[in-house]
């Protein structure tokens, strides 16, 4: 009788055990299939006015995706002329811009359009031209380079599009004391890229940032660089968001984790050695305050 009352015991455990692993079974089951399916948070968006270089020379196909992986967002970028960009910043419809021309980036900052305002990396201008080169330029003096092409009113494609790059072009006239018309000067009002092929099309001298050039130079064998060097040719870009203050819908949480990703020392690593390995020189160098 005992015998079969301590049977009957054991058995009763065994089933009572039996449950209560299956109940567990069934719990971390569950648990792990709410883990699976619990839906991941919607990737928010923020828009990025740049400059054509930043996109030509390939840049933003390294960087971006790095800052939207780490931040869940999905930038809307928008490649145009520097002072495009920052008219956009302007009237509030970027939330961030990339942009070189520091002169006119100032100018928005004082106006309160924009805030945040880094310096982030630099490259430099150069003045590329056909093989043939028949106005005879060499050397780093840029501003007798252009008296020379304007003298022999050699070909010249400019940018004429208000971007980073014209106004640099610009500003060497200027200090040239030389004012460019003619049928000899050609405004194409296109992007970097663009006018280099314009160049290459009519044998013309052109002045590009040499990100740009060295990107795009496989594809321009009747161009080559005639001068550089000059510090006047320095090409600086800053980053910086558009106020929220002063524009309320802009997406200022986003813009400002881009001005901080794009000085992260990890990003300035991705910019130093961005071109090194293709090109053998890095297309742009950080340039953090």
């Amino acid at each position: 009788m005992k015998k079969n009352r301590l049977l009957s015991f054991l058995f009763a455990a065994m089933l009572i055990l039996l449950a209560a692993c299956g109940s567990t079974d069934t719990k971390d089951s569950a648990g792990a299939s709410e883990k699976k399916e619990a839906p991941k948070a919607e990737a928010t968006e923020m828009i990025l006015a740049t400059t054509t270089s930043t996109q030509d020379s390939g840049l933003l196909d390294e960087i971006i995706p790095l800052f939207e992986k780490e931040n869940n967002v999905k930038v809307k970028v928008i490649a145009v002329g520097t002072g495009q960009a920052l008219e956009m910043g302007t009237k509030g419809e970027a939330d961030a811009l990339l942009v070189h021309a520091p002169a006119s980036e100032q100018a928005v900052v004082d106006a309160g359009d924009a805030i945040n305002y880094k310096r982030v990396m630099y490259n430099d201008f150069v003045l590329v031209g056909p093989k043939e080169n028949p106005a005879g330029l060499s050397g780093d003096d840029i501003k007798a380079a252009l008296a020379k092409i304007a003298d022999s009113k050699a070909v010249f494609i400019s940018r004429g599009d208000d971007s980073g790059t014209n106004k640099k072009e610009l500003e060497i006239w200027k200090a040239a004391n030389i004012t460019p018309e003619g049928d000899w000067y050609v405004s194409t009002g296109q992007g970097m890229g663009q006018t280099l092929q314009v160049a290459a099309e009519k044998k013309g001298y052109v002045l590009t940032d040499r990100a740009t050039w060295l990107a795009q130079s496989k594809n321009l064998d009747t161009l080559q660089i005639v001068v550089e060097g000059a510090p006047d040719l320095m090409n600086i870009y800053h980053v910086m968001q558009v106020n929220p203050e002063k524009h309320d819908k802009v997406n200022a949480t986003d813009a400002e984790k881009f001005v901080n990703f794009m000085v992260d020392d990890e990003t300035q690593k991705v910019i130093e050695n961005f071109g090194k390995e293709e090109y053998g020189q890095s297309l742009f160098v950080g340039y953090t305050e």
